[in-house]
């Protein structure tokens, strides 16, 4: 008899796509999550016999084999052995129709689908097609499982998000757009892992492992974005002009495998969220104030200072304005279930660990409770929101003298974005007990200080025993009380710094005691980046104070514009220092960050927004600075509403002078969108805007 012919398969792609969730995808393959049925249907040319056999074969992989769980043989309505099941559904004359089941602990990728036909005593295969498998939220059996259906939205749905950044005392909202779903995406992420190390190693045992969320996290990729955090970007992009993962992504796919020029913490974690997210795993984006860079692992971070108020690099750690990661959700089976819940992993290269640059994951609860002996860089992490951070001045290789202990300084205001709104949450608690007056967030401290001083080997760099030991001992003695300051200090911003305008600040100075005081004042003010390096020195002044029996008095002073202009970094930071000496030889020293506002831009869309119906959009946005501008480019970004990004050339800019600049969107998905929009110039730094729009169906 003949073989059994096939005309054409359906892959009933909207009927499965709206079952698992993959409608947004713009895809025209078969997109499915595993631990989930689904259905096709095969229309005949030839009649099927009683008594014809049906066998499916699933695979996936390079060298796909059933004990790697990469292949799956199983019959109809017969589980097989490896948990994928078929059964034959109701159809019409010259049609059939299948139910086909994964288990919830399939690898993920994409398969070839077969389907072997034995009638009689001959044999016959039909390559049916192709399908990706991805990883499943909604499958409860599924190692990411999430319970609530509003998070899922958030963070598997989401194609656009916040990332905060900023100070601790004034944190900035920055739009992302993630578009895990915009074309070619979910092939670039899935490339993204065939382009690992392990992949290169041991293809087949790498995408047999692929069925852990662990593993794919924890996955080196071989760099799809390059950091870079100093000096010029030419050549290169500036990570502060980026908005979004698609264009960096699509540049890293279409540049064959080159890592793009340039990224810093945020672009790493928002590339990180929209791969994550595009694979089905359940991500977010993380920011910690104040996160601390514990090279050395001691649990704490020594700043030194000369005394003109200089930061001095005598010491490889460091405290960052912000720091950026993200975090998945998912199951530890080999931590335990106490560990289950949100997992860090900080995509951006700082440290090697086992070897290369990777961290994480580091389960959030090990991190609160202060296991960092386990695996997955727990104590780097640990130490990034709990190193106590210590102030020294430097006045000479003999002599430091230690101003301050904090044990609150490091790990404050941990926010990622609220679900469903663009509003900030505090994630804090999840990381660390509360650090007023509780005895729970110092014991727990010490633990992780012993079980460090323990392991023989630091997780990242060698430290000897002696030095350990010391270092607990140096520890135990800094914590007596330092010698009670006799002034204290406070450094106010006396209006809100504007890019383009003067910085007006006041020093206030008071004597805590009865005695006369002669103080000698030194201020200093850098432009920083965000990771507190200064970048270049903008002013110094020196100040004689005499003070009274408990007097204050005030100091006051400016930057102007023209001391800084030259010297501003993108991130438009300044670190103003004051170091205060007494004749009596006891030092202060008073810090206050200051980040420049942007002029604002406003962005209006003028009409009703609905899916292929042009729309204009209206940015009006000002010159900060009173010289003429030139050369300035508006650019427009945001998933499902512009397929590429939008570029306007912005000819002149008079000083102080509004400009507005219209373009036409014709959005091409429905549901709350984000449209960003930058002005890019190379006068001052970006001005970024955003705006959420409810695009309705067509």
């Amino acid at each position: 008899m003949a073989a059994l012919k096939i005309a054409n398969v359906n892959w009933q792609s909207k009927l499965n796509k709206a079952a698992h969730h993959t409608s947004d995808y713009s895809s025209t393959e078969a997109i499915l999550r595993r631990g989930q049925a689904f259905s096709i249907t095969l229309h005949l040319q030839t009649m099927v016999q009683s008594g014809d056999n049906f066998t499916f074969i699933a695979s996936t992989g390079p060298s796909p084999a059933e004990s790697q769980r990469t292949k799956a043989v199983f019959n109809l309505s017969e589980e097989g052995a490896s948990g994928w099941s078929a059964t034959q559904e109701p159809s019409e004359p010259g049609c059939m129709n299948f139910t086909i089941f994964s288990p919830a602990n399939a690898v993920i990728g994409r398969y070839k689908l077969k389907l072997q036909l034995v009638s009689g005593n001959k044999v016959s295969s039909t390559l049916l097609g192709q399908f990706v498998l991805l990883f499943n939220p909604w499958c409860p059996n599924d190692d990411v499982y999430m319970a609530n259906e509003k998070e899922r939205q958030e963070y598997v749905l989401n194609d656009s998000g916040i990332i905060f950044q900023g100070l601790e005392k004034c944190i900035q909202q920055e739009a992302w757009n993630y578009g895990q779903f915009e074309e070619d995406i979910l092939d670039i992420s899935l490339a993204i892992l065939d382009r690992s190390l392990n992949h290169r190693q041991d293809p087949a045992a790498d995408v047999s492992n692929r069925n852990n969320p662990i593993y794919v996290n924890s996955n080196d990729e071989k760099g799809v974005v390059e950091g870079k955090w100093n000096g010029k970007y030419c050549s290169g992009t500036n990570p502060l002009q980026w908005s979004g993962s698609v264009t960096i992504l699509r540049k890293w796919y279409r540049g064959r495998y080159k890592p793009v020029r340039y990224g810093q913490c945020w672009v790493f974690a928002g590339v990180m969220c929209t791969v994550l997210r595009s694979l089905g795993i359940p991500t977010r984006v993380i920011t910690n104030f104040n996160s601390a860079h514990d090279r050395n692992i001691n649990l704490s971070i020594d700043k030194y200072v000369d005394i003109s108020g200089k930061t001095l690099h005598l010491t490889e750690d460091s405290v960052w304005n912000f720091h950026v990661w993200n975090e998945s959700w998912f199951i530890r089976r080999d931590l335990g279930s106490f560990y289950d819940g949100w997992q860090v992993l900080d995509a951006t290269p700082q440290e090697r660990s086992k070897g290369i640059y990777q961290c994480g994951p580091a389960s959030t609860r090990a991190i609160k409770e202060g296991d960092v002996n386990l695996d997955y860089d727990s104590s780097f992490l640990f130490a990034a929101v709990n190193a106590d951070y210590v102030t020294w001045i430097h006045y000479s290789n003999k002599r430091k003298e230690r101003i301050y202990s904090d044990t609150r300084k490091i790990g404050k205001f941990i926010s990622t974005k609220a679900v469903g709104t663009n509003s900030r949450v505090d994630v804090t608690a999840n990381y660390k007990y509360p650090e007023a007056g509780s005895l729970k967030e110092r014991q727990v401290y010490k633990k992780a200080l012993k079980l460090l001083a323990v392991r023989s080997t630091g997780k990242r760099t060698k430290i000897t025993r002696r030095r350990r030991r010391s270092s607990v001992a140096w520890r135990q003695n800094m914590t007596q009380p330092t010698q009670k300051p006799s002034i204290s200090g406070k450094l106010i911003l006396d209006a809100s710094p504007v890019i383009g305008q003067d910085i007006l600040l006041t020093l206030a100075l008071k004597n805590l005691t009865s005695d006369f005081k002669n103080i000698r004042v030194k201020l200093r003010a850098s432009a920083i980046l965000y990771t507190r390096r200064p970048k270049a020195e903008i002013l110094q002044l020196s100040r004689s104070v005499k003070l009274g029996s408990e007097e204050v008095k005030e100091i006051s002073f400016k930057i102007s514009y023209s001391q800084y202009k030259n010297s501003l970094v993108d991130d438009r930071k300044i670190l103003v220092t004051a170091v205060c000496e007494t004749k009596q030889g006891a030092s202060l020293l008073v810090e206050k960050d200051i980040v420049l506002q942007d002029p604002f831009l406003t962005i209006k869309v003028l009409g009703p927004t609905v899916v292929h119906k042009a729309v204009n959009v209206q940015v009006t946005f000002t010159n900060p600075l009173s010289e003429v501008v030139t050369d300035c480019v508006l650019r427009a970004e945001g998933s499902g509403l512009i397929k590429d990004q939008l570029r306007i050339n912005v000819a002149r800019m008079a000083p102080m002078e509004s400009s507005t600049v219209q373009f036409e969107i014709i959005p091409y998905k429905s549901g709350t969108r984000q449209l960003q929009v930058d002005l890019v110039c190379i006068h001052f730094s970006d001005i970024k805007g955003f705006v959420m729009l409810d695009v309705a169906p067509a």
